[in-house]
């Protein structure tokens, strides 16, 4: 089976896109598991089809992941897995140390456990079967927090890097950190929709899978539109908040070579 039509399978044949798609996610939870003509394909293909059930959402939850963890690293832990969607569950502020990994279909999930209390770093990392009611729990919970302006997002550590970040000397380029796994030029160039910029200024990053990293550089006009556009840091992209870095050509240049 394909990942595209992995994709089809979860949303009935309109493909399942990411982060910045998860508020379309959310509101179509009713219609995931209907008998629509476009959704029979992936039951009669399902071992579960023979029993007349739906096949169980594929999501599995994380515990003890270091706590400077990425979405991308987590895409790096089940490295040779389709990644749908990765959401890091903060608490009063800050990151748990647990996160959701939804993949492209039921059966990776038994392959996502076999990662049990690998390591990620120095930490061990505990991986455990999920529910689709708690993952959409979490995401209710990141979204209201969103709406309600809370802080939550900024950890303590924040200030200081916005210290940082202001201190340093702009020259047109800046780093994008926190992009949905789905997103395309297109979506950043949205993004920075206030400045002139063209597809060949942005830069999506990829692992050596081929796997969107959830990075980008984008190339500004001046230095003077890299800083103004700083005043769009941690704003969101769909559901996810955007973190961005003053960056130069030379680091481009250096990603670009690592690729």
């Amino acid at each position: 089976m394909g990942f595209r039509e992995q994709r089809k399978y979860m949303d009935g044949g309109d493909g399942w896109e990411l982060g910045s798609k998860r508020q379309r996610v959310v509101d179509q939870i009713p219609s995931f598991y209907g008998t629509s003509a476009s959704s029979s394909f992936m039951y009669t293909a399902s071992p579960y089809a023979c029993i007349g059930q739906p096949p169980p959402f594929p999501v599995v939850r994380l515990r003890g992941l270091p706590f400077d963890c990425s979405e991308s690293d987590i895409v790096e832990f089940f490295q040779g897995l389709d990644i749908v969607d990765v959401l890091l569950v903060n608490k009063s502020g800050r990151f748990s140390g647990e996160a959701f990994c939804v993949l492209g279909y039921p059966l990776q999930v038994d392959y996502a456990l076999q990662r049990n209390r690998q390591n990620m770093g120095r930490r061990y990392v505990e991986v455990f079967r999920s529910k689709r009611q708690e993952y959409y729990k979490a995401i209710a919970n990141e979204v209201s927090d969103f709406r309600g302006g809370s802080p939550r997002r900024r950890a303590p550590r924040a200030r200081s890097n916005d210290d940082a970040k202001d201190s340093v000397e702009h020259t047109g380029v800046l780093r994008l950190r926190g992009l949905p796994f789905s997103a395309g030029k297109e979506d950043v160039l949205d993004f920075f929709k206030e400045f002139v910029l063209s597809e060949d200024s942005v830069h999506i990053e990829f692992n050596s899978d081929g796997r969107p990293t959830g990075e980008a550089f984008v190339e500004f006009r001046s230095a003077v539109d890299s800083k103004a556009a700083m005043a769009k840091d941690r704003m969101t992209l769909g559901s996810r908040y955007i973190e961005l870095f003053p960056s130069t050509i030379e680091e481009l240049d250096e990603a670009a070579r690592g690729r």
